[in-house]
């Protein structure tokens, strides 16, 4: 029988709640929580929580999971009621990356080692190269060494070369990989396209906007249209940061460890200002009130669309629609198109601890294997893609494997009977995963403060740049170049 009992591992102040399920309203997925600057931290608490597991295996041993949500922990549970032979228990210990509490946690149990380490841990994009390529990668053990053939897989998996990047380690081995694709597209109104623009086609609305022409100037001249017709055609500028940001050619960091602002993440000062000052959005900003208000028509001007993978759809967009079935809110009225720049926009990578207990290592491999290759309608990708991990009617999702999307009916009543992975699947080959840091999540933070600054016209131009160098250096001892 599943038990769960709370792990006292933190202080009492950050053991306060309990962890909200990956479907909370008005947060984002589990899979994909959003980095710190753009969570909506009352939705998750900070407490620890150890889980012993849903079913037990045979008399082989535990297994034990680190990771910040229940979702890897309930795969895995899965996993086990479906294959009773697997030898060995899993457990749990899940802490929510509310206040930064997961990495330090899970750095002091992999450092001290013993009976007790993470067998297995999961990281998210906002600090993943951390443990696949930075300060704590050398504890993550090379899929090769699991017992896995990951060239074959990945190829006869087709996972998408942008999570590749970002789980290979400066030796070239890949060391973590992901279950879900992330990479994004343009979420829009197909009522407000046809107003404006007289059609709600994919591929029309993507002529429009510049899909795939790696520039935004078609988009800003769709917005100018629209404005003139009373709509902004986003919600605030972070619905355009994240293609900004994991579409730009180089990271916060150079090769001399100093503080580089590429010309791309440099441009968004002006994309923000164009945006407020010309009324091109509803200056919200992501993860408040007024962004979800705007998802169901509600905002201070009706916003045309969103960027975003397809996590957006399913755990934001549809729980803040204002409806649950066509026709109500703005349930069934939107569709999605390539967008102007290639880029992803979050994901969980699952990694192994090299200091395992070598006994473990085939158990280890085999549940790695099937969370993040396994292309066949018995692995996780496949039920996850159809919606059918806990039986038909489940949400459908995008997912590593473009093999798997490719034998999978990506059909969704909330996007007019779209099938999304016609979209997503092309989507995840123009992301770039070689412009990551260890540090983004902490320098993603004060660079957007810097520039909601600016763009609100509480400081020049010069001086945001120069208050983002100063506080960098401030906060994390890091100069610029």
């Amino acid at each position: 029988m599943k038990k769960r009992v709370i792990a006292i591992m933190m202080s009492a102040v950050m053991a306060a709640a309990a962890l909200a399920g990956c479907a909370s309203t008005g947060s984002a997925p589990a899979s994909t929580a959003a980095p710190a600057e753009e969570a909506a931290p009352a939705e998750e608490g900070a407490a620890a929580e150890e889980a012993a597991p849903a079913a037990a295996g045979a008399e082989g041993g535990v297994i034990n999971l680190w990771t910040f949500t229940d979702e890897v922990p309930g795969m895995i549970d899965k996993y086990i009621a479906d294959h009773p032979e697997f030898p060995y228990t899993v457990n749990a210990t899940i802490i929510a990356t509310t206040d930064g509490a997961y990495q330090p946690a899970l750095d002091q149990a992999l450092q001290a080692g013993g009976a007790e380490q993470p067998d297995m841990y999961c990281a998210e994009s906002a600090f993943v190269l951390k443990y696949t390529q930075g300060d704590m990668s050398d504890f993550a053990m090379p899929y090769k060494d699991l017992g896995i053939d990951i060239d074959k897989e990945l190829a006869d998996a087709a996972i998408a070369q942008y999570s590749v990047d970002i789980g290979t380690n400066p030796a070239g081995e890949v060391n973590g990989l992901g279950y879900q694709a992330t990479g994004g597209a343009f979420i829009y109104r197909r009522s407000i396209a046809n107003d404006v623009f007289g059609t709600d086609d994919p591929e029309k609305i993507g002529e429009i906007i510049g899909s795939g022409s790696d520039s935004w100037d078609k988009f800003f001249e769709a917005a100018a249209t629209l404005k003139e017709k009373g709509v902004a055609i986003v919600s605030g500028d972070g619905d355009v940061w994240h293609a900004v940001e994991n579409s730009s050619d180089t990271g916060w960091i150079n090769e001399d460890g100093m503080l580089h602002i590429d010309p791309k993440r440099e441009a968004f000062l002006d994309i923000s200002k164009d945006l407020t000052d010309n009324g091109w959005s509803n200056q919200t900003q992501d993860w408040q009130d007024a962004w979800f208000a705007d998802m169901k028509g509600e905002g201070a001007q009706p916003v045309f669309g969103f960027f975003g993978p397809a996590w957006l759809i399913n755990y934001t967009l549809a729980p803040n629609c204002g409806g649950s079935a066509v026709g109500e809110g703005t349930y069934g009225d939107w569709a999605v198109c390539a967008p102007p720049i290639g880029f992803f926009w979050g994901g969980t990578w699952v990694l192994a601890n090299k200091n395992m207990d070598p006994a473990k290592t085939a158990a280890v491999g085999e549940l790695i294997k099937w969370i993040t290759l396994d292309y066949s309608e018995d692995g996780l990708q496949y039920k996850w893609a159809n919606g059918t991990l806990n039986g038909e009617g489940g949400t459908k999702d995008c997912v590593a494997s473009g093999t798997v999307m490719g034998i999978s009916n990506g059909e969704l009543d909330f996007l007019g009977g779209q099938n999304m992975f016609d979209v997503f699947v092309p989507a995840n080959s123009y992301a770039n995963g070689k412009n990551l840091t260890q540090y983004d999540e902490s320098i993603n933070t004060i660079w957007r403060d810097q520039v909601r600054a600016y763009a609100a016209g509480e400081k020049d131009r010069d001086a945001a740049i120069r208050d983002f160098k100063q506080t960098v250096s401030d906060n994390l001892g890091i100069d610029a170049e």
